[in-house]
């Protein structure tokens, strides 16, 4: 009998220490800077999101948190990155509606965007723009439409990359004014607007946290946003609804990932300083200069962002499926 409350003690005290080892280790993470990978180049729109992402998510988190570049193949080569990378809650990926195309594009999908990795939540939404050169002679949206129906042959359309979100809503305005353009893909939309403000290419779909700063410095030729009604960063500016293409819209949304298996308590402070984050008054103030909004609180967690991706898978796939596009 005193052999088996020496044991039960003994046991007592081992899963004692057990807890307070986990709680220990969970109060300690992180400790080591954390990698937020981006699946296109620098400097285009999702990389924006991201650096201003990562630096108000390092002040509550006590390290630094990396954006780490890794372009090519629409976001797959990050995303499959990603869904590799040990799940110890140092390594993240912060993707647009690229998670919820790739299933319809890609037949040999290296991954399930929605089962094989955690959710942290969703992080901002923002609209897209309709930019042209800055010579383009067509000083609206109807303009522009007669001109390419003119001279459809020779206008052609950058994007940054086939199942890019610029691609999409490229694909979808050829489809709403009956027109095929030579279309130009590049690795990533920064690249892609660098060639349109050098004049290399005529037209890009690109999303307002890139475009913005170019559309009020007026570098180049702006025909409207992608959303049915006008935006606060961009008050005078029509939107595409307006000019008369009633039934496209377009809206980017950005979430955050992490490996399948990262531990709950790491997900629940990588969550809370996610959240932290879209209340910052500066991250706030930064994202509605270039169009973008913080989403509902439901869609900010776990559970909201997964459900809003199986909706958005749903909805790009049928898209796709009809303009027949796919990368294999």
């Amino acid at each position: 009998m005193n052999f088996s409350r020496r044991t039960l003690t003994l046991a007592a005290t081992a899963a004692t220490l057990t807890l307070g080892f986990g709680t220990v280790s969970a109060q300690s993470y992180p400790s080591k800077p954390i990698s937020l990978v981006v699946p296109f180049a620098a400097g285009g729109p999702t990389d924006i999101v991201a650096r201003t992402l990562a630096a108000t998510m390092t002040k509550s988190l006590g390290q630094s948190v990396v954006v780490e570049n890794k372009a090519g193949a629409g976001g797959t080569i990050a995303a499959n990155y990603v869904m590799k990378a040990p799940a110890d809650g140092y390594t993240f990926l912060i993707h647009h509606n690229g998670m919820a195309t790739a299933p319809a594009l890609y037949r040999k999908l290296a991954y399930n965007p929605i089962n094989d990795f955690e959710h942290v939540g969703n992080v901002v939404d923002v609209p897209m723009t309709l930019l042209a050169r800055k010579d383009m002679a067509a000083k609206n949206l109807g303009e522009l439409v007669s001109h390419i129906k003119a001279n459809g042959d020779k206008v052609n359309l950058a994007n940054a990359g086939l199942g890019a979100v610029s691609h999409l809503c490229g694909t979808l305005f050829q489809q709403s004014i009956g027109v095929s353009l030579t279309t130009v893909p590049f690795q990533g939309t920064g690249p892609a607007l660098n060639a349109l403000l050098g004049g290399q290419v005529d037209l890009l779909c690109d999303q307002t946290t890139s475009t913005t700063p170019h559309i009020k410095a007026g570098t180049v030729k702006f025909y409207g946003v992608t959303t049915k009604q006008r935006i606060k960063a961009l008050p005078d500016a029509p939107t595409l609804h307006e000019g008369g293409m009633r039934d496209f819209e377009v809206i980017v949304w950005h979430g955050v990932y992490a490996p399948k298996g990262t531990p709950a308590a790491v997900m629940q402070k990588i969550g809370d300083a996610m959240r932290t984050a879209l209340k910052d008054p500066a991250f706030v103030s930064r994202m509605a200069e270039l169009g973008g909004e913080i989403p509902p609180a439901v869609r900010q967690t776990s559970d909201g962002q997964r459900a809003w991706l199986v909706a958005e898978t749903d909805k790009w796939g049928k898209a796709i499926r009809t303009a027949g596009v796919f990368a294999d």
